[in-house]
């Protein structure tokens, strides 16, 4: 099979653990696509594989950019296209792995004109963010209706990026996506297979892995970035994520224990719910419900398809 086998899906939807069993029946390796697995020193937050399952399997674009560096999605999509004709000239099977949409749409439509990120015009925008969200979100829907209807104004890294592009190139985020030209990324095919439960079950999935989060110590990781933080005097952008910046709330007394936990079980359903939305509108070739599938039943659909899963 030529096209790559792409596995998304929203958050705690168990795109990992079979990634990796998909990756030992047809020797393959896993690129990751997600915008928060690839920093370093969160391994925990992010959900990242564990060592010992990067020991049965080789994973790729995971904990290998330091918390301070930004990642635009064109710039992934070039890391991502480089590691797949790597993993090929081994003769293995590369699969996709994650859940941001973004990296996911860039992949699978290309690199744009005028993707390059440009930290004086982000940084104004980080500032008018942190002003007023609405007035910035305002602005986005007064230049791009379409774009503005699938971002939502709490998704800060959507929306600055979105006005980004608007400033840097003078079009539209619409416009800009439409106008793609000629680039690395444009010749993988992908075979995207989405994985998704039943809402009520999702959720319980997403709780119970928070909770192991912070069993294996999420709130101690926050506090070794923040310390790293501070010793470089740099930010890092990368705290801004779900939990991590409640976590940081927490520590410095701003919300209770209970607030924090509470906070970081909505922001994650709300971010599984959004991630369902964007990949509605992306091109998926096998849709699987995995209340309903019993291991053996899934690898014999995914057999059907794949045509090469033992």
């Amino acid at each position: 099979m030529k096209k790559v086998i792409t596995l998304v899906g929203p958050t705690a939807s168990g795109k990992t653990s079979l990634a990796i069993e998909l990756a030992k029946r047809i020797n393959g390796e896993i690129v990751s696509i997600d915008s928060r697995q690839i920093y370093k020193g969160m391994n925990i937050g992010t959900a990242q594989p564990s060592k010992k399952e990067m020991e049965i399997v080789k994973h790729h674009l995971v904990s290998c950019f330091n918390p301070t560096d930004f990642i635009s999605s064109g710039k992934y999509a070039v890391l991502v296209a480089k590691k797949i004709n790597e993993i090929k000239k081994k003769d293995k099977t590369p699969i996709l792995c994650g859940g941001s949409g973004l990296y996911y749409r860039t992949i699978q439509k290309g690199i744009f004109e005028g993707s390059k990120s440009n930290f004086n015009i982000r940084e104004n925008l980080e500032k008018q963010y942190l002003k007023s969200p609405e007035i910035l979100f305002k602005k986005l829907k007064k230049i791009d209706k379409k774009y503005a209807k699938i971002v939502h104004v709490n998704n800060k890294k959507r929306l600055i990026r979105a006005m980004e592009i608007y400033e840097s190139t003078g079009k539209s985020p619409t416009e800009h996506f439409m106008k793609q030209k000629l680039n690395p990324t444009k010749t993988i095919e992908l075979f995207t297979i989405f994985l998704n439960w039943e809402r009520t079950t999702l959720n319980m999935r997403i709780k119970n892995r928070t909770s192991e989060m912070f069993k294996k110590g999420w709130i101690n990781e926050v506090e070794n970035l923040l310390e790293l933080q501070k010793k470089q005097n740099k930010k890092f952008l990368s705290l801004e994520s779900i939990g991590y910046k409640h976590i940081k709330y927490f520590l410095e007394n701003k919300i209770s224990k209970n607030e924090m936990l509470e906070k970081i079980y909505i922001k994650t359903r709300q971010l599984a719910r959004r991630q369902e939305k964007w990949f509605r509108k992306e091109p998926v070739d096998l849709y699987v419900m995995m209340d309903s599938l019993k291991d053996k039943n899934l690898y014999k659909i995914l057999g059907c398809f794949l045509g090469r899963i033992t």
